[in-house]
């Protein structure tokens, strides 16, 4: 009988947990309550089949979520946990990060001071058994193969491992320890005066990880910034508070929140900014999303920094997580991010209609959007003006950039796309990598060298090409040379991933980034950077 008043137990303590439980709430409450207390004693009573009332419960709260807006959600009690623990900043584990290509684990890299570098890891090796469980050459998923490597801190797993082309496996004993999960992917300078950072979600270490980074471009003579965040869909609103706080001047609004139960709260700059002089370009797409889009909506409304690449996603919802009795969650949707010009951040959506606002960016892109500016078309309502120089930006969902760059649709082909999605360009880079490390880490002991020496060959192409035709990839000749260039210049940044760091492989791949160009341009160029921003 403990499991019928489950429902009823999470509607009365949702009420209570948002504060709204009093008077003839209460009464309310305590009906709808005793209704659905009611339906699932007669479904797991007197239903034909056999039942799980666990499941009864979970698919009626999702069914009540569905026809809200689509980020309030239910998740159980492992979703819960892969959700929060990227954003905490650590986990428990060995210490490595790796790819699974067809069905073997290549180490990528070993996270520096973790376990596994202490054992002697290395990245390049392939993980072929855990314990004593055969990992390499049975398909396990990716899911299965974590909740193997991980584990409690201070306890032991033992993993064989393949090196180079050794028919020998190597034996290591890891402690597990506690883990860093960092969310900043690199960090270095673009040109003498000009630092490059790219941020990859808004995590619990996110903004100690930016000033970190900041001190160490600073010494290297940095003046003015790139921060991309292209692709950062988001993380916690309190870190994108942080982060925006070190570019802005004391006492300016950096968003406010507000919800029709919930009263507006405002955040607001202090005096502790480490960079609110020097020039500043924020780089975004229409995969940046919800803080993302907090820091680039400030930035943008005080005038102090230049946004380039294309709109961004539109997500200005604010959840608040409600724990349920069992380790799972509700994410509910309280309240709205607002700008500071107060500009809502949300693109428009109707209730319960989920698939048609995931279908958004589909939409954005058959209608040009993507690839021209003039496409997008902004009412009068829409229109406000940004807090210093008065310029015209625009509201109803998402941050338009200052300057626009459309997505490149010539080299981007369905082989290409077929290629990176088939996960052959990352296995031929590893596969050359595999066979050539100790040689190419003998002729390119520093990246520099590398990035201005290495040449990827015919013989790493044709390789992709055989490997491409094993895998039934039909082979388009046109495709295929438009996309060359392109395809090359990703396999000589994986390798170098691989060979040096994750920096390193934005070095390389940038060289391939109109936003990123573009940004260079206009950061090294006062007059056009003055300009954009109405001075």
């Amino acid at each position: 009988m403990k499991r019928i008043y489950l429902m009823k137990r999470i509607v009365l303590s949702l009420l209570i947990v948002l504060g709204v439980f009093t008077g003839a709430t209460a009464q309310k409450a305590n009906m709808d309550a005793r209704k659905l207390q009611l339906a699932l004693f007669a479904i797991s009573n007197l239903y034909v089949d056999s039942t799980s009332e666990t499941k009864l419960v979970e698919d009626a709260i999702v069914g009540m979520l569905d026809k809200l807006d689509p980020h309030s959600n239910y998740m159980d009690p492992e979703e819960t946990k892969e959700m929060t623990e990227p954003l905490q900043g650590n986990f428990d584990g060995i210490g490595i990060q790796f790819n699974m290509l067809t069905d073997t684990l290549y180490v990528i890299q070993v996270i520096p001071g973790g376990p596994s570098e202490k054992v002697g890891l290395m990245a390049g090796d392939r993980i072929i058994q855990v314990d004593d469980t055969l990992i390499a050459g049975v398909k396990m998923k990716t899911t299965d193969i974590m909740k193997k490597l991980r584990g409690p801190k201070g306890t032991e797993v033992r993993v064989k491992v393949k090196r180079g082309k050794s028919p020998e496996l190597m034996d290591f004993k890891i402690v597990r320890g506690k883990i860093p999960v960092y969310s900043l992917d690199a960090a270095y300078m673009a040109d003498k005066n000009t630092g490059y950072i790219k941020l990859n979600r808004f995590a619990a270490s996110s903004a100690d990880e930016f000033r970190e980074a900041l001190e160490k471009l600073r010494k290297q003579g940095m003046k003015n910034l790139i921060l991309d965040l292209q692709g950062n869909g988001g993380g916690y609103l309190n870190i994108a508070i942080e982060l925006a706080d070190e570019f802005l001047d004391k006492n300016r609004l950096i968003v406010y929140t507000k919800g029709s139960k919930q009263p507006r709260e405002e955040a607001n700059s202090t005096a502790r900014g480490q960079f609110q002089e020097g020039r500043l370009v924020v780089l975004v797409d229409e995969s940046s999303a919800s803080a993302s889009e907090i820091v680039s909506g400030a930035i943008q409304d005080w005038d102090r920094g230049v946004i380039v690449g294309r709109r961004t996603f539109g997500k200005g919802l604010v959840q608040k997580p409600i724990p349920l009795p069992d380790g799972s969650m509700i994410r509910l949707t309280v309240s709205r991010y607002y700008t500071p010009t107060g500009r809502c951040i949300q693109k428009p959506y109707e209730n319960g209609k989920i698939e048609e606002y995931h279908h958004d960016l589909i939409d954005r892109y058959n209608r040009g959007e993507l690839m021209s500016a003039d496409s997008i078309h902004f009412p009068d309502s829409m229109k406000y003006n940004t807090l210093v120089t008065e310029r015209t930006v625009y509201g109803g969902g998402g941050i338009m950039p200052d300057v626009f760059i459309p997505v490149d649709t010539t080299r981007y082909t369905d082989y290409h796309r077929k290629l990176v999605a088939s996960g052959l360009v990352n296995r031929v880079s590893m596969n050359y990598l595999d066979r050539n490390r100790n040689q190419m880490m003998a002729k390119y002991p520093k990246f520099q060298q590398y990035k201005q020496d290495f040449v990827v060959g015919e013989d790493i192409m044709e390789e992709l090409l055989k490997m491409a035709g094993d895998e039934k990839i039909e082979f388009e000749e046109e495709e295929y040379n438009r996309s060359k260039p392109l395809i090359m210049l990703q396999i000589k940044a994986l390798i170098a991933r691989d060979l040096y760091d994750m920096a390193q492989y934005f070095q390389i791949i940038n060289d391939d980034n109109p936003s990123y160009q573009k940004a260079l341009q206009i950061i090294n160029n006062k007059e056009t950077y003055n300009r954009l921003l109405g001075r």
